[in-house]
């Protein structure tokens, strides 16, 4: 790594105003605090000056997915065009793992909701803390997915043109639904994964990433092993959560892998990427130097997040409504 790459300046100052935590010291009573503090200023207009500010062709609404055993709030982004017609489908999952909220994501979702233009639902899933594991957001994901896709005439969604989109813990869920829709015959188009965490197991730090961004400035090693920690309590199988070390990667949907370089997780992106490839599931990568993890919910600090918006976007349309889609969803 060029030993000049860093950070823009704006996420530095960022850091540089934050408040340092001890990690490995945290209580459930603080991880509900510092969640609570934190997704109210990420939902809050004045960090729309760092997250960016949503696109005016869309309408945004809460809603609630009611399932057999519980509801689930999802973040809904229409074109405000009636378009006629059904519209594709874009599963959306935000980073965070043991804090988060689908607000933070409003300027890169409504975005596709407006351009594509498609249905793009963002999961509100259960955040990891001590008695929920990283499955429960697992199942949120993979359960909103399989509700909307069921009820397609009441979401005004095409069924055969789906597709699922996360970031950092986000692109966990999406990618472990893209398995388990190959395993189940849930026709999926495309899946994208925005710097992506993807291996839960004793391996996740064997990565030359891990050591050398350990201390980037919006994700560290200290908040990766927490995130470890809660996402797979003792007797709990990390490999089942780890799409990185899964036994078989092939028959997926096309993948989209984003991976910014001053990232500890790059790696788990960049191997996944040798994955796929080995395997036979089509897939492009992209990287963007000196962006840091989580750029994509930063686009007022991070420059390069406009760049990436037009990769994830151009990937979807290409598969959801371009010349080529049929109706198989190709």
């Amino acid at each position: 790594m060029d030993d000049v790459e860093r950070p823009p300046l704006g996420v530095r100052l960022l850091h540089a105003l934050g408040r340092d935590r001890d990690w490995s010291a945290m209580t459930a009573d603080d991880l509900v605090t510092y969640r609570e503090a934190e997704n109210r200023k990420r939902a809050s207009r004045l960090a729309r000056i760092v997250t960016g500010f949503p696109d005016r062709g869309a309408v945004i609404r809460w809603q609630e997915v009611d399932l057999a055993d519980r509801r689930i709030r999802v973040r809904v982004h229409r074109p405000t065009a009636d378009r006629g017609g059904d519209l594709p489908l874009v599963l959306h999952v935000h980073g965070g793992g043991f804090v988060g909220t689908a607000a933070q994501s409003d300027w890169v979702t409504s975005h596709l909701a407006a351009r594509l233009p498609a249905v793009v639902v963002s999961v509100e899933h259960r955040l990891l803390a001590p008695g929920t594991p990283l499955t429960a957001a697992v199942d949120d994901g993979w359960d909103v997915l399989l509700h909307v896709v069921r009820h397609a005439a009441e979401w005004g969604i095409d069924p055969a043109r789906v597709a699922v989109f996360g970031e950092s813990n986000g692109a966990m869920v999406v990618a472990l639904a893209a398995l388990r829709a190959r395993d189940t015959g849930l026709r999926l188009c495309a899946q994208v994964l925005v710097n992506p965490a993807l291996d839960v197991t004793d391996t996740a730090f064997d990565h030359a990433s891990m050591t050398e961004h350990a201390d980037s400035p919006t994700l560290t090693a200290a908040q990766i092993r927490l995130y470890q920690r809660l996402a797979v309590p003792p007797g709990a199988d990390a490999h089942a959560v780890s799409p990185l070390r899964a036994d078989d990667l092939s028959g997926l949907a096309p993948a989209l892998v984003v991976v910014p370089t001053l990232d500890p997780v790059a790696d788990h992106g960049r191997r996944y990427v040798d994955r796929l490839r080995a395997a036979g599931t089509p897939v492009r990568s992209t990287e963007h130097p000196g962006a840091p993890h989580a750029f994509l919910s930063m686009p007022g600090v991070v420059p390069r997040a406009k760049v990436a918006r037009a990769e994830v976007a151009g990937f979807l349309r290409s598969y959801l409504v371009g010349p080529g889609v049929t109706a198989a969803g190709r």
